[in-house]
């Protein structure tokens, strides 16, 4: 067999290598930049020219690809094209990992659920291990010990994830994303619903009742699907009722107000309690829970005035449901669109004041209901927050974009956020 890996620097895809090379498998390697083999590989694999062509394709059985590289343009389309089957990292890892897993999948909230589900269990006594989109690389997770893995899937994993299926998954939320590498939104709907397509009957599908979309792909479930929500208690369900947490007709008390995080805590406890945790651990980890850095993120200053840093935001779904759970607000928003519609920011009630930064700033502003101010840096976003905002009111730094206009990464962003605030109204705290 002969097998094309896409990408060179993610991680996962050097561990793909050595486990096609062990197979004695001809591997060949592309990448539009210069594409850098590990050193005990080096002789063993082919490494093709930058400059794509689609003969690279000739005698090519499988093709092993980064997220990096988009389904509608070369080389996956030429390969579609030609019928070659494609199959990410994270699906050929699990070919050859024989460890039961979680799926966790939506536009957002991934992460956060993620890594509630595995402290969950690990709090349960069960050797759980998170990866996947988030921390290790499925690949390289062969070789550990967990009786079960936890794996966060984005949106390109589970296009092409392959005959791998949960023991039990959830189903967060799906709201426009990625569309410059998907296409379309129905494109990125069908590839959010992979993960339940080949689930046994009697495993468990969190989903969010609360979005339609959600519950419209979740009909036809070949398992068992379960309605969760963070506001209320779905018939059938769980949720909220009077403030707590209520999963599989056991009471937590809640240790956020946020909807969204609470929503995370009954869908994780959902999908924990499927797999092995106990009520115990379960309760453990909802009372230990608090949010992510970056993830509405709450930046106390000395002025009467309340900073919060929600970077991870990066499309317009998260922004809005920031507005909703801290309105009012004054709104930095703003970054590199990833090809979606940005009006619902502008749009959405609550705000009191938009500054809108970056590269989508005037894009942003220009459907604006509230006043508005374009500015070109996030830097000059908080120095005009600081000339709007007054005692009492919050500033929420909820972008709705990508950071690869001025940063690296969400992280760097935030992190930037945050030192800029200190640096202007007191020590964070």
């Amino acid at each position: 067999m002969k097998v094309l890996i896409l990408g060179s620097s993610l991680r996962g895809l050097d561990e793909v290598a050595r486990i096609c090379v062990a197979a004695n498998e001809d591997v060949v390697m592309y990448d539009s930049e210069d594409p850098t083999p590990p050193a005990d590989l080096r002789g063993r694999v082919d490494v093709l020219p930058r400059t794509w062509r689609p003969e690279y394709l000739d005698g090519v059985d499988r093709v092993v690809a980064s997220p990096w590289f988009s389904e509608i343009k070369p080389p996956i389309s030429d390969a579609l094209d030609r019928g070659i089957e494609v199959i990410t990292e994270a699906g050929f890892g699990l070919e050859h990992i024989r460890t039961p897993f979680v799926g966790i999948t939506g536009t957002n909230g991934k992460t956060t659920v993620t890594e509630v589900v595995t402290e969950m269990l690990v709090a349960s006594g069960v050797e759980a291990a998170g990866g996947g989109n988030l921390g290790s690389p499925v690949s390289g997770m062969a070789s550990g010990d967990a009786d079960i893995l936890v794996l966060e899937l984005s949106s390109y994993q589970l296009r092409f994830l392959g005959d791998s299926f949960p023991a039990a998954a959830a189903l967060l939320n799906i709201a426009p994303d990625h569309l410059d590498w998907h296409g379309t939104f129905d494109a990125y709907t069908q590839a959010k619903a992979r993960i339940f397509a080949g689930m046994a009957p009697d495993a468990v599908l969190a989903y969010n009742a609360d979005d339609p979309v959600v519950a419209s792909v979740v009909e036809n479930a070949p398992c068992q699907a379960v309605a969760c929500s963070g506001t209320t208690m779905p018939p059938g369900g769980n949720g909220v009722v009077d403030g707590a947490i209520v999963v599989n007709g056991h009471t937590f008390p809640a240790p956020v107000r946020d909807a969204s995080f609470l929503f995370d805590l009954v869908a994780g406890a959902t999908v924990a309690l499927a797999v092995g945790a106990s009520v115990p651990g379960v309760a453990r980890a909802i009372s230990d829970f608090a949010p992510g850095a970056h993830r509405r993120q709450q930046v106390e200053t000395s002025d009467g005035i309340t900073w919060i840093d929600d970077s991870k935001a990066t499309n317009p779904h998260a922004t809005v449901a920031a507005v909703a759970a801290h309105a009012p607000v004054i709104l930095l928003a703003g970054g590199r669109n990833k090809g979606l519609d940005l009006a619902p920011i502008g749009t959405v009630s609550g705000i009191t004041h938009l500054i809108a930064f970056g590269e989508s700033g005037p894009e942003i502003a220009a459907e604006s209901v509230a006043p508005s101010t374009v500015v070109q840096s996030l830097s000059a976003a908080v120095a005009r927050a600081c000339d709007v905002a007054g005692p009492g009111d919050t500033v929420l730094l909820s972008p709705g974009c990508a950071s690869f206009d001025e940063f690296t990464s969400y992280a760097e962003r935030g992190d930037v956020f945050q030192q800029l605030v200190t640096r202007r109204r007191g020590t964070a705290a």
